[in-house]
């Protein structure tokens, strides 16, 4: 009987089994790199015209703001309605912001103030997109095969993070930023085109919530505090990317300052992280097993931690160089599976609102982690703010194996009433034995 009921094992690349998955993915890879092209050319135009450092991160940050302050409003919509519908919307979205920019530069005629706005849209916007498409993974290849979506979705990101900047780089060479901004722009059409393709979505929502709306968003909180591995888990990816996720604020501090290789060093190191965390994806794609496996899980973070302290140390640029690609591999493995674990235990009608927590925890609190890594960075050095980091978010992780081992695989720990009500089950066995 266990044998019927256990769920089938993951398929080898399963999510490519299922059609609406690939037009997705297809459309994802060309938005993707689109994206990143757009990452490069958006604050280097903020420093054409800014040359003022400080301006620049402002820039940063406000693309990341609304994440922060509207993930759970997005996470609502995404489970009140169709989430291709949704998807739908934030993509033709997107096609704006970049081809304003792009009118504006190609004329002359952009401001500060202008980028500012353009990435304060973005950010709006990206709010609601990003709980709204992880979300909908399970529409499209169902739990079983969730894991190695993921994992070809990290793929995705990681090759177009180096794909992307390269292109965006010959560009800027070549021709100036606004094509950087019209070729974003254009990419979105292939995941509109995708999403219009799609056929037989399940439809999950059946009905209007007549909750308040205040009252939906304390459920999903509800839902986080009262499902300890959903809440520590959330917990555990929020202090990473708080503390030990900074790398575009350390990163050139440590390739300039500590290791002493220029601009040249700053990006191996990228690359490196970069390559890191696409081999680890890949191996989670070709490996759905391994990022359902909650010990492993713990055995990633302990060595994502291990190499950001090795990195921190090191004063060997080859060393420095491994670190940094061990450091992407159990980054990207750890998230993933977080993403993973989440998304299957969630129930359907709370999976908008609880993945918009995780956009927060991930994404959103990106400018704060940034602010405090430069703060330490300046009182301390760069090595002691990557150091901090790094034991802070190992500090973390051990006390939520200590308090809550279920979440990593572990037994969970009895209470005393647990206790008192298993010794009671004892004495009445005795009792009729």
């Amino acid at each position: 009987m266990a044998l019927m009921d256990a769920a089938p094992p993951p398929r080898v690349l399963g999510a490519l089994r299922h059609r609406n998955y690939r037009l997705f993915l297809v459309g994802q890879i060309v938005s993707t790199v689109g994206t990143w092209m757009q990452s490069v050319a958006l604050p280097w135009l903020a420093l054409e015209l800014t040359h003022n450092g400080f301006l620049v991160g402002l820039v940063l940050a406000t693309q990341f703001l609304p994440v922060l302050l509207g993930s759970p409003f997005a996470g609502v919509i995404a489970d009140r309605y169709r989430k291709r519908n949704v998807l739908l919307l934030t993509q033709s979205a997107f096609v704006i912001p970049p081809f304003v920019l792009f009118a504006l530069t190609q004329t002359g005629h952009a401001q500060y103030w202008m980028v500012i706005l353009a990435a304060l849209a973005t950010g709006t916007i990206n709010a609601l997109d990003v709980p709204t498409r992880q979300s909908f993974q399970v529409d499209m290849v169902g739990k079983q095969d969730l894991m190695n979506a993921i994992a070809l979705n990290s793929s995705v990101f990681n090759a177009s993070a180096v794909i992307g900047p390269s292109i965006a780089g010959i560009l800027i060479a070549a021709v100036g930023v606004p094509f950087c901004f019209l070729l974003n722009s254009i990419s979105y059409f292939a995941a509109i085109g995708a999403l219009l393709a799609m056929r037989n979505l399940p439809k999950v929502v059946t009905h209007h919530d007549p909750q308040p709306l205040l009252q939906r968003l304390s459920e999903g909180l509800a839902y986080a505090r009262g499902e300890p591995v959903v809440g520590m888990l959330l917990l555990a990816v929020g202090t990473f990317s708080l503390f030990a996720m900074n790398r575009a604020t350390l990163l050139p501090l440590f390739a300039d300052q500590v290791l002493h290789e220029g601009a040249r060093g700053f990006g191996f190191l990228l690359a490196s992280m970069g390559l890191g965390s696409l081999l680890g994806a890949l191996t989670l794609a070709l490996s759905s097993q391994l990022g359902a496996n909650p010990r492993r899980q713990l055995w990633m973070a302990a060595i994502w931690v291990a190499a950001l302290l090795v990195f921190s140390a090191s004063r060997v640029f080859a060393l420095s160089l491994v670190a940094l690609f061990v450091a992407g591999y159990s980054q990207i493995s750890f998230v993933a599976a977080s993403n993973n674990r989440i998304q299957t235990i969630a129930p359907d009608r709370l999976r908008g609102r609880v993945m918009a927590l995780y956009a927060q925890a991930l994404i959103g609190v990106g400018p704060i982690g940034a602010t405090q890594a430069g703060a330490l960075a300046a009182l301390l050095g760069a090595p002691w703010a990557m150091a901090i980091g790094a034991s802070i978010a190992g500090a973390v992780v051990l006390a939520i194996r200590l308090l809550r081992p279920e979440v990593f695989g572990g037994q969970p720990r009895k209470t005393s009433s647990t206790a008192a009500t298993a010794s009671a089950g004892t004495s009445q066995r005795s009792a009729r034995t």
